[in-house]
């Protein structure tokens, strides 16, 4: 099978999966303070809308921690928010009895939408997570290893998180022992995905394939983006033999940002068009 047919193969996969429907839930591939954004009170993941509006915080104000809780919040877990730091608003719903608009009538129960301000754990002071975790082995896939090397990208493993820095023009990546088996995938297959997620951020660049079209992207433009990354590392492990089909945890986390952008699955074939460019251009420095 060509690259171009695995390259199709998985945005099908992908796309059945979004309209068979998902949970939304999404596992972070590695121990740290990156993570589904949290509740630090309550300790339950946020879902819905406000995983990608929180993580959008996240990358836009730079934060590790995708921890987050509320003034008051923070105040009962003995941590103190910073004088001048700003907010996030997420989404909450509220149950609020209705009047009948007629006697003979019943009360109903309507469900409204609320806004509800979050700070992250970044901007308080006096909390200290747990981050307990047993390291790992990470395998050697060859043609992944070849792929990654021939790149010449200048990959860092100096923080617990794994991004993309376009003014540096560098990958982080978080240690290799850090990652772990999640219920999708391996510790191994976590470790090549995150990887080609970010490589793929990467051929972005101006100088490259000049995908970032404005200096400071909007929400839209960086759930656009995700789409793309996570597309290419989807394309890249099918090609690479890192993993045999695309996994459900892609599709899970592509849902995520499917959201941001209304729920317009038109999108992602776009972004597939972007992401095969991509894990081209990848093979291109090897070939070159």
């Amino acid at each position: 099978m060509s690259k171009v047919d695995i390259y199709q193969d998985v945005t099908n996969r992908i796309i059945e999966a979004l309209e068979k429907g998902l949970d939304g839930s999404f596992e972070l591939p590695w121990h740290g303070i990156s993570q589904i954004p949290e509740n630090a009170h309550t300790g339950k993941k946020y879902k819905g809308v406000n995983v990608p509006l929180l993580w959008v915080y996240q990358m836009c104000e730079g934060y590790q921690s995708g921890i987050w809780a509320t003034y008051k919040q923070w105040q009962e877990r003995g941590a103190q928010v910073r004088k001048g730091e700003k907010s996030a608003h997420i989404v909450f719903w509220k149950m609020i009895e209705q009047e009948p608009a007629q006697d003979n009538e019943e009360k109903s129960m309507r469900m409204f939408a609320k806004w509800s301000r979050v700070f992250n754990a970044d901007q308080v002071d006096g909390f200290n997570p747990d981050d307990d975790f047993v390291p790992a082995e990470i395998g050697s896939i060859e043609n992944a290893d070849t792929i990654i090397e021939g790149t010449g990208a200048d990959i860092r493993h100096k923080e617990v998180k794994a991004f993309y820095c376009p003014s540096g023009d560098f990958i982080n990546m978080p240690p290799a022992l850090r990652f772990k088996d999640t219920a999708d995938s391996t510790a191994t297959e976590n470790y090549y995905s995150t990887m080609f997620h970010e490589l793929t951020h990467w051929t972005g660049a101006k100088h490259r394939l000049d995908r970032f079209a404005n200096e400071k992207f909007s929400k839209s433009d960086y759930a656009f983006e995700e789409l793309v990354a996570e597309l290419g590392a989807a394309m890249a492990c099918a090609s690479t033999g890192v993993t045999p089909l695309p996994r459900s945890d892609h599709a899970k986390y592509i849902e995520c940002w499917l959201k941001a952008l209304e729920d317009d699955k038109k999108f992602i074939f776009s972004a597939a068009s972007q992401a095969q460019k991509a894990v081209d251009y990848l093979y291109s420095t090897q070939e070159a």
